[in-house]
């Protein structure tokens, strides 16, 4: 890891709380030159958070699909 790469930071876990943190993900992403470093520091990240919700989600009783 290079001093210019962020630390990964534990998800959130709620679903509330995972959905806005998604939505500031995808923002970024909209925001970031198409096919940038940034725009796939954002695309990976919205894929992250998007397998977190989906485990949680599971976790509902019932689940929520």
């Amino acid at each position: 890891m290079t001093a210019s790469e962020p630390v990964a930071q534990p998800l959130p876990s709620t679903r509330e709380e995972l959905l806005a943190l998604h939505r500031e993900a995808r923002q970024r992403r909209i925001n970031a030159e198409p096919g940038g470093h940034e725009w796939a520091a954002a695309s990976a990240e919205v894929s992250h958070i998007e397998v977190r919700i989906a485990q949680v989600e599971r976790e509902m009783t019932p689940p929520r699909m």
